[in-house]
């Protein structure tokens, strides 16, 4: 619905003002569409109060959008000759690409990403932004405002496409490549910004770190609700590898290196993303990025992760998941072995089947069950799944620990006030596990669909072999009576034949009697 912005003209030409779409440090951002083509554009127009500085970095800004080129930073436009008139001091307009899918954070504020997105988005929304920054990275580019904000989405042919916007704070590299302007967003900021001190790149690797961070788990990695001063304070001491430091129900603070429950991430990239959010969000921006050997980039290690081709296994006999990395040319013989280390099941006892019932044979590819995430809708639940079977196994009541409790929903004082950010959490997190149960139950229900279907198909090739048995029979039955009569005629006349050469016989025998007589 259009919502009418104050002091500013509604139509220019062709072009009608639409909606407001946000308001940046620099000015505020519409939406325009021509009535004759119905093209939409999204255009930023600057601020009338901006210091001289400001109106630098705003001139900065429109001349780096215009020579950049990369499928996931928002395009820039040719601001149409009509909508000139709107610009202000002598200052240009930005006209972009519109991306419909509103920003990354009016995504995250939805009640189903309350503890964190999907699998499949947080992998889209990896690839798309990793790709992001390393173009801009490449053209000596530092984003230093990374957020959700300032991320869009958009929808492509097959997927959701993620966009960055918002360059004002954006800054060319010099020869040093070190910079000491305090810009961006607090949530974001990497520690040597607060510190003022000298920054490169790796300060967007700490954006970019506590962005993906939050979309995994629904919160921010590093006490989200203090104030700068004791929040510097308290995060000093952490760990280079702690990647979450947080206030419990009880006011104490925890440190940890791993990613908090609940999220919706299977254990094999739970631990591959653990290990890659340890290097993105070091303290110290020399380390940042960097393993151990300081020989391979964050996004190096990111790209070994995303391009890893992933098996869900749901053992239908413990309700259990189990995720597997396969490679080209593995076969499906090669995964049940790996499978029967985790589920003692013996690959001879073991029946894999797919979700229509078709069953998995030992000399199969095994990448045809492997989930393409760039195929895949990542807002969906229903990943692909592997359900595993157990030959040997007559009852098929799965015997499984229920899921373990988040913390908030296990606390013990229910009177107790908590404060808001709590309140938010806890519900979050008991939402989440009542959503999570049932997918659990779908899944198994999906499971045991697979087995009917399977055995229907099984049915139905034994009632065609049966068929094609009892034809057979009767073609050999009648061949058979066939056979059998054709044999008694033959019996009949041979018997009749013999008869017949016997009395002529005895009537040669007994003229010969006669002559001999006469």
């Amino acid at each position: 619905m259009s919502r009418a912005l104050p002091m500013q003209p509604q139509n220019c030409g062709p072009w009608e003002l639409k909606e407001r779409l946000g308001t940046g440090g620099f000015g505020n951002v519409t939406r325009w569409q021509n009535k004759d083509t119905s093209e939409q554009i999204a255009v930023k127009q600057c601020r009338q109060e901006l210091s001289s500085k400001n109106k630098e970095r705003w001139c900065l800004e429109i001349q780096i959008m215009k020579r950049l080129n990369h499928v996931n930073v928002v395009a820039a436009r040719e601001v149409p000759e009509e909508l000139q008139r709107l610009a202000t001091n002598d200052l240009p307009l930005l006209a972009m690409e519109y991306c419909q899918g509103g920003d990354l954070r009016k995504y995250l504020n939805l009640l189903e990403n309350c503890c964190g997105m999907r699998e499949g988005s947080i992998l889209i929304l990896l690839r798309d932004i990793s790709s992001a920054l390393t173009y801009l990275h490449k053209k000596r580019i530092i984003h230093r405002d990374l957020k959700p904000e300032n991320i869009v989405l958009q929808q492509g042919e097959k997927r959701l496409i993620h966009k960055i916007i918002d360059l004002g704070y954006a800054k060319e590299l010099d020869q040093s490549s070190l910079c000491t302007s305090f810009v961006g967003t607090l949530q974001y900021l990497a520690p040597e910004l607060l510190e003022q001190q000298k920054y490169t790149v790796t300060v967007d690797y700490w954006s970019f770190g506590t962005l993906v961070f939050e979309c995994i788990t629904g919160f921010r990695p590093f006490l989200p609700t203090w104030q700068p001063v004791p929040w510097h304070n308290k995060l000093k001491q952490k760990h280079e590898d702690d990647i979450v430091v947080y206030e419990d129900l009880t006011g104490e603070v925890h440190f940890s290196k791993h990613l908090p429950q609940p999220h919706n991430l299977n254990k094999l990239l739970a631990g591959s993303l653990e290990c890659w959010l340890q290097l993105m969000l070091r303290w110290s921006p020399q380390e940042r990025g960097k393993d151990t050997n300081g020989s391979s980039s964050c996004f190096e290690q990111l790209e070994r992760i995303l391009e890893l081709k992933l098996v869900h296994v749901l053992n239908m006999t413990s309700a259990e998941i189990c995720t597997y990395s396969v490679q080209p040319g593995e076969t499906v013989a090669s995964l049940q072995e790996r499978i029967a280390q985790d589920t003692h099941i013996p690959p001879a006892n073991q029946e894999l089947l797919l979700e229509a019932g078709l069953a998995l044979e030992p000399h199969n590819d095994v990448m045809q069950c492997a989930v393409d995430y760039t195929m895949v809708d990542g807002r969906r639940a229903d990943v692909p799944l592997v359900f595993l079977f157990d030959r040997s196994c007559c009852n098929y009541e799965p015997q499984f620990s229920p899921r373990i409790l988040p913390e908030n929903i296990r606390f013990t004082e229910p009177k107790r006030m908590l404060p808001y950010s709590s309140q938010r959490r806890t519900c979050g997190q008991a939402w989440h596990t009542i959503r999570a149960l049932k997918e659990d139950w779908q899944k198994l229900q999906q499971g045991q669909k697979a087995a009917i279907m399977s055995l229907l198909r099984h049915n139905g090739s034994l009632s065609k072999q049966k068929n094609e048995m009892v034809s057979v029979h009767q073609r050999l039955k009648a061949t058979l009576e066939f056979f059998t009569t054709s044999l008694h005629i033959d019996m009949d006349k041979y018997q009749e034949q013999r008869a017949t050469g016997i009395d002529r016989g005895c009537d040669y025998a007994g003229g010969g009697d006669d002559e001999t007589a006469d």
